[in-house]
């Protein structure tokens, strides 16, 4: 059976959870004010594709692929990225709120995440090398076995994070954060 092929097309202001979106390959495609929420986007697969001003949360993930995806102002509640196609997985998120998203085992280098809300969120496992977190919160976010070579935290605020139990060599962080890599040692920093 061949797959549906859908190139350079916008879709707005849809609503997904009412008519469910084609299993086919999204090519260059833009996203604009859509409801995916609890959406089964199994076996779907984006390149290049940006999503903005969009709900996805709590969607269904296993298989689906993201190549070089652009998600922006969007709301990305409770997603289990690690249920991806991993095969040149490739995400970019700007001012999202990702509260409760895992990313369990993922390879996430050269990732970008800017002013955006990572509370909960499960980074147990990934690599992280390169990343920026440019002002993102990650109240309650985890971090065990995680790869954070030289990533870019210097504007990352509420984060707990062991340099015993993740690998943070070169790593950027501000003198305000240092009290989250001491979290552990139940010191007053002052």
């Amino acid at each position: 059976m061949e797959r549906t092929y859908i190139q350079d097309k916008k879709f707005e202001r849809e609503d997904f959870t009412a008519a469910e979106l084609p299993v086919a390959d999204y090519e260059n495609c833009v996203f604009l004010n859509c409801n995916l929420s609890s959406a089964d986007l199994s076996k779907r697969v984006f390149i290049e594709c940006e999503f903005n001003f969009c709900n996805l949360s709590t969607a269904k993930l296993p298989g689906t692929a993201f190549k070089n995806v652009k998600f922006k102002n969007c709301k990305l509640l409770g997603l289990h990225f690690e249920n991806c196609d991993q095969f040149l997985f490739e995400v970019d998120f700007d001012n999202c709120f990702l509260h409760l998203c895992s990313f369990y085992k993922l390879k996430l280098k050269k990732t970008r995440f800017k002013n955006s809300n990572l509370s909960e969120v499960d980074f147990t496992g990934a690599d992280l090398s390169n990343c920026l977190l440019d002002d993102c919160d990650l109240t309650g976010a985890k971090f065990e076995n995680t790869v954070l070579e030289k990533a870019d935290l210097r504007t990352a605020r509420n984060y707990s994070i062991d340099p015993e139990l993740n690998k943070i060599k070169k790593a950027k962080f501000s003198i305000h954060g240092i009290a989250g890599l001491l979290a552990k040692y139940d010191i007053e920093i002052e």
